[in-house]
């Protein structure tokens, strides 16, 4: 089948497929809602539904993937708004605990499933790999449409996610290492230096500058001066982040938290961050479901496999993870499970890089995107069932200040 935007050529092709993007996110999205489901499912189904694969009204390009990293940027910006690094610190160790559970399992199961499935050995570890790293965008995405960001299980779900981030990057690092020929350990030891560091002086140090700062931008007079502050931050350290060797995310993500610890305005950054962020979300979200390729599910084995990759994706996480935390309980031990489930753009991305290396072949790729993005749908209605005894907390309790941020007093109140 044809793309509709075929005969259009330039600005107008462009044009064209955004407007097909935003408008079968925001289609889905309603519909899932009404159904009285999570409605990032419903823009990653939405994906799939124009994508080549099914309508082929729209197709993944250079330009859809710059947005949707534009789009997961500001969304973990906006996330880190409501995290204060006070709040990260206090489940800090629970978190690593937690993390390093979700990296050990994944990987580990994975390698082992697709060694018994005769894959050579880097292949396997490329395919573990794609199972380490959380999407902490798709996570957030649930948790802050029912208003439970400050929930204690999430700021552990958090902590844990930009962890596994940086585990799962510098493991990332040493398997392309290998599969080009050599380890470069130095190399890996320096990232892994410079990633702990980055993170470390933005919490510990961060915040105390922004709180200097944030009162004389305050008094700018062009325009909104703290809004544009936080979005220069936000860019700055996303890319300050990349040069690092970690991921754009964990530099927005931390740039929240400091505006968040440091800057009187923040509630009200947020709501301004909201218009950015709804336009731009989806085409995070759209992208994943985009990349989804049905051609490869013909076989019966690439099917078998698709299921088995999933369901060892899905158990390692939720039990690896949920171990972690169990001693808070059975039911936040399954919501801190649950929410480290979603691979997202992290797994889209390993199995990008293991195609370009020539590690494995189409049917693998499409077996490790199918397992991103069924992990990152299946997820979020798990995670409403999981937190409804807080959501419905939420709703009867209201929002208790100007961020509409329902506190873990709060719903401590009603554990």
């Amino acid at each position: 089948m044809h793309y509709l935007a075929a005969a259009i050529s330039g600005e107008a092709r462009v044009l064209l497929t955004l407007f097909i993007m935003l408008l079968a996110a925001k289609l889905m999205a309603e519909l899932f809602e009404r159904l009285r489901q999570p409605a990032v499912a419903g823009e990653i189904l939405a994906g799939v539904i124009i994508g080549p694969s099914l309508l082929a009204l729209a197709a993944p390009s250079e330009i859809t993937d710059l947005l949707a990293e534009i789009g997961v940027i500001f969304l973990l910006f906006t996330v880190g708004l409501e995290t204060k690094p006070a709040a990260i610190f206090k489940v800090g160790k629970r978190a690593a605990i937690v993390a390093v559970l979700g990296v050990v399992a994944p990987l580990l199961c994975g390698w082992l499933l697709m060694r018994a499935w005769g894959s050579s050995g880097i292949e396997a570890l490329f395919v573990g790999t794609a199972m380490v790293a959380t999407s902490v965008g798709i996570t957030a995405r649930v948790l802050s449409g029912m208003g439970l960001l400050d929930a204690p299980t999430a700021r552990i779900i958090l902590g844990a996610a930009v962890i596994d981030d940086i585990l799962g990057l510098l493991i990332l690092s040493m398997v392309s290492s290998m599969a080009a020929g050599s380890v470069n350990y130095l190399e890996i030891l320096i990232t892994a230096a410079l990633a702990i560091g980055f993170t470390a002086f933005i919490a510990l140090v961060g915040a105390p500058v922004v709180t200097r700062v944030a009162p004389r931008v305050e008094q700018l007079r062009s325009g909104e001066g703290i809004f544009i502050f936080g979005l220069v931050l936000c860019l700055g350290l996303s890319v300050a982040a990349t040069y690092i060797g970690v991921a754009a995310i964990i530099g927005a993500f931390l740039a929240g938290m400091a505006l968040a610890e440091g800057a009187e305005d923040a509630p009200k950054m947020h709501s301004q961050m909201s218009g950015v962020t709804e336009f731009l979300v989806p085409f995070f979200l759209v992208n994943i479901g985009m990349k989804l390729s049905l051609e490869v599910f013909r076989s019966p084995s690439v099917i078998m496999l698709c299921a088995l990759v999933t369901l060892i994706a899905i158990a390692t996480k939720l039990l690896g993870c949920g171990l972690g935390a169990l001693n808070l309980g059975v039911r936040r031990a399954a919501q801190i499970g649950m929410g480290m489930v979603p691979r997202g753009e992290v797994g889209i991305i390993v199995a990008q890089i293991g195609l370009s290396l020539a590690v494995i072949g189409p049917e693998i790729y499409g077996v490790v995107l199918f397992m991103a993005v069924a992990t990152t749908v299946i997820a979020p209605p798990f995670l409403k069932l999981l937190y409804a005894n807080e959501a419905a907390a939420h709703d009867e309790i209201g929002p208790p200040d100007a961020g509409g941020i329902v506190t873990a007093k709060d719903l401590a109140k009603i554990a």
